[in-house]
């Protein structure tokens, strides 16, 4: 009877492993390093916080190339991997050439003071000064700050292919951003929560131009777009404008962390189609609405999505290593 009860158990896991892959059991938790790197967060909070300094662009980098590395492969830090003659890594697909190299230099300056420690060097992974940088810019950028779970390793791979049909796009709607963010282990409402990274944002004109200029048939600007907003972005994003040009996605607040972004979306200013839907579709709204409304329910709903997100597809044992260089694998 007892063999008979392990193979049910052993069977439900793997069937729960196999449906649901970025939500299997890893024993992160918080104190990880207080035997080998006991210093290890003070060290890359005080990297992270001179580079915040040199440039806001560090929060907002930052925060995206934690979210672009979680959802594809798991949080492992293989967006972090630079492709090689033989092989395009995650980092140069499409989808992800946008990414700022302010975000890549945080972590490499925070791996470089870790490293400098002789008890800390080669003992903390990427993945996880990557998780805590991210942490930390959120802070600085007056955003909440929380406990990280630690104990991730390096992946061992990071191809561009891999990358395909991992990524939100900023024409999704609801139900795509469901889906995408479903087979994460992620819910509506951590979406949404996640979705509000964008207060300190910023995009290239291309990324939603079609809003602005060549919507439909019958009108050029989405009528979902504040009217006004849609004159601003106009002018800033010209047709045939400079693909390098970037703009503020939250135009009112875009150097902080807050709850603004649910009210600019009230007010028809979501930049793209994808944070707009949010306030559009009735199942969401009342979320979107909630938050507007109140920034501490807001923040307590983002620290939860924000540390599930860090668990999912988390490297350990055989699966990973320490890489001694975030760029490289060993």
């Amino acid at each position: 009877m007892n063999r008979f009860i392990n193979l049910v158990f052993f069977l439900s896991v793997s069937l729960s492993s196999c449906l649901f892959p970025g939500t299997a059991s890893v024993k992160l938790r918080r104190n990880y390093y207080h035997k080998t790197c006991p210093n290890v967060e003070n060290i890359v909070r005080a990297a992270v916080t001179k580079k915040f300094q040199q440039t806001f662009v560090t929060a907002p980098a930052t925060i995206r190339l934690f979210f672009h590395d979680c959802f594809v492969q798991g949080c492992d830090a293989s967006i972090m991997i630079a492709s090689s003659d033989g092989s395009k890594a995650e980092k140069d697909h499409p989808d992800n050439l946008s990414l700022a190299g302010d975000g890549f230099d945080t972590v490499i300056k925070a791996k470089e003071a870790v490293d400098a420690v002789p008890s800390c060097r080669n003992k903390v992974s990427c993945a996880d000064i990557l998780a805590m940088a991210t942490r930390d810019v959120i802070a600085l950028a007056g955003g909440p700050s929380y406990e990280v779970e630690l104990g991730r390793l390096d992946g061992l791979s990071s191809t561009a292919g891999s990358v395909d049909g991992k990524l939100p796009q900023p024409f999704f709607n609801l139900n795509q951003l469901n889906s995408l963010f479903a087979a994460n282990g992620l819910t509506q409402k951590n979406m949404i929560a996640l979705s509000a990274a964008h207060t300190v944002g910023f995009s290239h004109c291309s990324k939603f131009a079609n809003r602005i200029h060549n919507f439909s048939r019958e009108t050029a600007v989405d009528p979902a777009l504040n009217q006004g907003y849609a004159a601003q972005l106009r002018g800033m994003c010209p047709k045939n404008v400079d693909t390098r040009i970037a703009i503020d996605m939250d135009p009112k607040t875009p150097r902080k962390f807050d709850n603004v972004y649910f009210q600019n979306l009230k007010k028809g200013k979501g930049l793209f189609s994808s944070d707009q839907v949010l306030f559009h579709d009735p199942r969401s709204k009342p979320t979107v609405n909630n938050w507007a409304n109140d920034s501490h329910a807001f923040k307590r709903a983002f620290i939860a999505a924000i540390t599930k997100l860090g668990r999912v597809g988390v490297k350990t044992g055989k699966n990973g290593n320490i890489r001694r260089n975030c760029a490289a694998f060993n």
